[in-house]
């Protein structure tokens, strides 16, 4: 394979990968063919793997676990190939964003931004590992001492979706690997370049072989198939909350794997009178337009105070108009393409669903012709209800749905108004507001005066219907641990048997 791409010119070929097991790279049977989102060429050339190909890649992380040539290293050893590994990344930064960008439509600067945060991942993840530790207890007796262990889980199954394929991938893998698991990876088959790439940054890295092993094909098949497996010991998950539940049925119905769950989001932002109009207006049309509105943590529904939310609409809708939107390998494009057929007809379906339940148009509303791939114009409704569609459902695009609000109560209360709760925003100079409102609202992250800031020391995930469970960070390395107590007798047993 070519080590090295950072032309922004489109391959002459599409490019054939393997599936990635053992160690080593595999042929597939047969190849899936995608084209680029944003120019409907051919770029990729992906194996459709068996359920056969699963079981075999399920067994070498099986036996990568028991050898402890992995799990088997101290915590220092570990974070050693997770910190090669942020250096190789950076080394591949431009030729990962590449393909990144040409199987998923995303604007070339913003993948490099991606892959710029999941090289943070790995360095915090190598942190982590050398951190890891259980607790004791010295408070059982004289003759009894009590420790804490955690133990790696075993061999984990990994499900990534097709908007943050590599980024998702990153805030997961070097947790699961400072932990001193295996895994089995099955990455959207719409993008599984990056994935499979990361295979060989890990093997130059230096991590032992069946330690990372990545099965390519539809969630249909492989997807259910690790789902169900009764040698997978926990499965993490990324997608829909459709979909989530499904998880949750076959994994019982397996061998009740332990989950780990980041699932749909309808996410508030909230923007008080007193706020910086013009900074959370930018905010705003940050959170709904990054990455085409395709990320659970878009704030997707704008809670604004109506003493304001004539001027706040009118600020955000002026900003929106001048987002640029188009070919994803342009450097100045903020937006880019979408990237399935089938979620570009479902967002222009909510459009004009919008539209025929009564919300005002502000500012986009369509498709926009660029020549050649799917586009969409970031979109504002005003005078939405929380009867709407487009104010419950996760529509997973650039729209963004307009609310007003009186009361600072009434504000929360709309924020809570939805079976998700994955993240929330609010925009204040009132610290009161500030603290009340973000102890209350019920979201896994939040955002004062920012949206989707952080970094990977921070945990990640959600409450309600959006999912079980936290990456990243310490909390994201313990997500993939057991905990087992042990008890230690230091004197002599007082007999049962006289």
């Amino acid at each position: 394979m070519d080590k090295r791409t950072t032309s922004h010119s489109l391959p002459e070929a599409p490019r054939e990968f393997g599936f990635w097991m053992d160690g080593g790279w595999h042929g597939g049977r047969e190849m899936f063919e995608r084209a680029s989102p944003g120019h409907g060429v051919a770029v990729t050339r992906i194996p459709k793997c068996t359920v056969a190909d699963l079981d075999a890649a399920v067994a070498a992380a099986r036996r990568a676990f028991e050898d402890r040539s992995w799990a088997g290293l101290s915590g220092a050893e570990r974070a050693g190939v997770l910190l090669r590994a942020a250096d190789i990344l950076r080394r591949r930064r431009d030729e990962i964003a590449y393909w990144e960008v040409l199987e998923n439509g995303k604007p070339i600067a913003q993948a490099r931004g991606e892959i710029d945060h999941c090289i943070a991942c790995f360095e915090v993840g190598a942190g982590a590992a050398r951190l890891l530790h259980g607790d004791s207890f010295n408070s059982l007796g004289d003759s009894l001492f009590g420790m804490v262990l955690r133990e790696p889980v075993g061999v984990v199954g990994l499900i990534t979706p097709w908007n943050f394929p590599f980024l998702i991938l990153c805030e997961r893998v070097p947790f699961i690997l400072a932990s001193g698991c295996t895994m089995v990876v099955k990455p959207s088959e719409v993008t599984s370049a990056t994935t499979l790439i990361l295979a060989e940054v890990l093997a130059e890295a230096g991590l032992p072989k069946g330690v990372y092993n990545v099965v390519t094909g539809s969630g249909r098949t492989i997807g259910q198939a690790l789902t169900e497996h009764p040698d997978v010991d926990m499965l993490s998950f990324t997608g829909s909350t459709a979909v989530g539940r499904s998880v949750v049925h076959a994994a019982a119905d397996s061998n009740f794997k332990k989950l780990g769950l980041e699932l749909g989001g309808k996410n508030p932002i909230i923007v008080f009178a007193d706020a910086d109009l013009e900074d959370a207006a930018d905010g705003a049309a940050f959170g709904i337009s990054f990455n085409t509105g395709q990320c659970c943590v878009s704030s997707s529904r704008l809670i604004v105070d109506h003493r304001v939310a004539a001027e706040f609409e009118a600020i955000l809708a002026e900003k929106m108009k001048k987002i640029v939107v188009g070919d994803p390998l342009d450097e100045n494009t903020q937006v880019g393409a979408i990237t399935t057929d089938a979620q570009n007809e479902t967002i222009l379906s909510y459009i004009a669903k919008g539209k025929a339940e009564g919300a005002k148009l502000l500012t986009g509303g369509g498709a926009l012709d660029q020549g050649r791939g799917s586009y969409i114009a970031p979109t504002l409704f005003s005078g939405v209800t929380p009867a709407m569609s487009i104010g419950r459902d996760e529509i997973f695009g650039p729209v963004l749905s307009s609310f007003s609000f009186s009361t600072t109560e009434e504000a929360i209360a709309l924020a809570n108004d939805t079976v998700y709760g994955l993240a929330a925003s609010v925009w204040t100079k009132n610290i009161d507001t500030a603290l009340n409102v973000s102890r209350r609202v019920r979201a896994g992250r939040f955002w004062v005066n920012c949206i989707m800031a952080g970094g990977p020391e921070m945990p990640l995930g959600g409450f309600k219907q959006s999912g079980w469970g936290r990456e990243a960070g310490t909390y994201g390395v313990e997500e993939y641990t057991q905990v087992k107590s042990v008890h230690i007798d230091t004197g002599k047993r007082n007999h049962w048997i006289k």
